[in-house]
C-alpha cells in the first residue's frame, strides 16, 4: 500500500508562485503521478499528470503554460510548480498514483494523498 503525503501549500497573492510536493512511501518508478484539485463547492478536477516513464504529460487547459509537473524517482517525489497563480486556483491539491499509467485524465488512480491547501488572494 503506497502512502502519499503532499506539502508546500499555503497562501500566495495573485500572480505569485508556489511549489507543492508529494512524497511517496515506496518507489514511484512504475507509477504515473497526477495532481488533482477540489475548490470549495466544486467537484474534484484533474490538473496534470505525468506518465510512469516521465515521457509524457497531460495538462488541463486551465493551467497550461502556468503549471509544470516533474518527478524525481530517486526521491520518490513528484512536484507541481505553479506560476502566475489566480484566485480561481484556490483549492485543496491532491496527488495520486496509477501503476503503469499514462498520467492522463482518463487514468484510474490507485492511491491518493490527503491534500494540501493552496489559497490565492486577489
Amino acid at each position: 500500500q503506497m502512502q502519499l503525503v503532499e506539502s508546500g501549500g499555503g497562501l500566495v497573492q495573485a500572480g505569485g508562485s508556489l511549489r507543492v510536493s508529494c512524497v511517496a512511501s515506496s518507489r514511484i518508478n512504475a507509477y504515473a503521478m497526477g495532481w488533482f484539485r477540489r475548490a470549495p463547492g466544486k467537484e474534484r478536477e484533474f490538473v496534470v499528470g505525468i506518465s510512469w516513464s516521465g515521457g509524457s504529460t497531460d495538462y488541463a487547459d486551465s493551467v497550461k503554460g502556468r503549471f509544470t509537473i516533474s518527478r524525481d524517482n530517486a526521491k520518490n517525489t513528484v512536484y507541481l510548480q505553479m506560476n502566475s497563480l489566480k484566485p480561481e486556483d484556490t483549492a485543496v491539491y491532491y496527488c495520486a498514483a496509477d501503476l503503469w499509467g499514462r498520467g492522463s485524465i482518463s487514468d484510474t488512480y490507485d492511491y491518493w494523498g490527503q491534500g494540501t491547501q493552496v489559497t490565492v488572494s486577489s
